[in-house]
């Protein structure tokens, strides 16, 4: 669809409240007919939900970063989302991404429950990624995330839970493109960052095969060196967006893009060999993206679908804060960025997600699948979402 019609259909100015009631106050435009779509099949798919009356926001729960108060929250959404998706569970990215967040969250509230879901939502998949008949891409392979994690995780490790994303792996590395006859690189847009270079890392350190490190490395310069804006320290979406300009003139970067990137580099970093030669490129990508990140964090601790025009833009967007509070979160826990600075940042960004939680567990104000800015209702609650909300808890818990 047309960027154009995107952004002027609908637009207005709205003033910014208090955090306290920011998940109401913080309503943008509505959707236009375009955006309604989008949500409407993303609703007919069972990512989420985005209901006129979600209820009362929930007042069970404190900001406060103690393991009781992050724990209480964290099972809170995740029970949930668990109830609400378990029954639709698939391989598309948008499921593979709350998988990661259900792991992070087993493991950090010492609850083998999720895990345990994962593990037969992996054998029910037969630990295929999407589309195995195909040439997978990045998003197609993001669910072999959960896989390799259950399998380092075993005690008596089952190369079956690997076995698929081996020969996936070795038929799509030898491409110097998505596919044949298709000019584009493999990893052409910033959301790949997130859904397969941890992927490579996990491989590595399940098989100890360094080629997954070398095909990864190469590939993220790649995306790099398409997309990076050295100027703003942040990456376009993809190619077609770096001559775009929003509706207030200035270029468009898209909060859950950032985020993809930002939490990818930190899933990155988990795996990657402490005397990995690039490394510290990586560590360099998170110290820049993280002091520009903070710079754009609103008075409500919050950020938007827009990271350059909260104006146009003025809900607040919970999948794209939740994975700056992970990446910022790892960066401080992994000594890369410093406490003193960024505490201050996650701290109030982790109270202004919590006021998107209701009553009944739902994260709201998460934006429907897309590839730029959008409007939505605050009650909008996706799958991937919420699966970024997991991981930034889990990741705080350990600070």
């Amino acid at each position: 669809m047309k960027t154009s019609s995107l952004f002027r259909a609908g637009v207005a100015s709205l003033a910014l409240a208090a955090v306290s009631i920011s998940a109401h106050a913080q309503q943008g435009p509505k959707p236009t007919p375009e955006m309604q779509a989008i949500i409407d099949k993303d609703n007919g798919r069972h990512f989420g939900t985005s209901p006129e009356d979600p209820g009362p926001l929930a007042k069970d729960i404190s900001p406060a970063l103690t393991p009781a108060a992050i724990d209480k929250v964290m099972r809170k959404v995740a029970d949930w989302q668990l109830k609400e998706s378990q029954p639709y569970f698939d391989k598309i990215w948008t499921w593979s991404v709350l998988y990661s967040g259900f792991m992070a969250a087993s493991d950090s509230l010492g609850d083998p429950k999720y895990r345990n879901v994962m593990a037969e939502m992996s054998e029910k998949f037969e630990y295929q990624p999407r589309n195995p008949d195909k040439l997978p891409n990045a998003d197609d392979i993001s669910i072999a995330q959960t896989y390799a994690e259950l399998y380092l995780a075993g005690g008596k490790k089952d190369a079956k839970i690997i076995a698929p994303t081996i020969h996936t792996l070795d038929t799509v590395m030898p491409l110097e493109t998505l596919r044949p006859g298709d000019p584009r690189i493999p990893w052409w847009w910033c959301d790949a960052l997130f859904m397969a270079p941890a992927v490579y890392t996990r491989m590595y350190a399940a098989t100890g095969d360094h080629k997954y490190i070398d095909y990864m490395n190469a590939q993220w310069q790649r995306t790099y060196d398409l997309l990076w804006d050295k100027d703003e320290h942040l990456y376009a979406r993809d190619a077609s967006y770096i001559p775009k300009r929003g509706p207030n003139g200035k270029k468009i970067f898209w909060s859950r893009g950032e985020g993809w990137v930002m939490a990818g580099l930190a899933r990155t970093l988990q795996f990657l060999p402490k005397d990995d030669p690039r490394r510290p490129f990586y560590v360099q990508q998170l110290k820049d993206m993280a002091a520009r990140v903070a710079e754009l964090q609103d008075k409500d601790g919050q950020w938007h679908a827009s990271l350059l025009d909260a104006e146009h833009f003025p809900a607040a967007e919970t999948s794209g804060a939740s994975l700056f509070v992970y990446g910022m979160a790892y960066g401080v826990n992994e000594g890369i960025l410093d406490k003193a600075k960024y505490m201050p940042v996650i701290k109030k960004a982790w109270a202004g997600l919590l006021t998107n939680v209701y009553a009944d567990g739902r994260l709201g104000n998460i934006q429907q699948t897309g590839a730029e800015p959008a409007y939505y209702r605050p009650s909008a609650s996706y799958t991937y979402g919420v699966g970024g909300f997991l991981m930034a808890g889990s990741e705080l818990k350990r600070m």
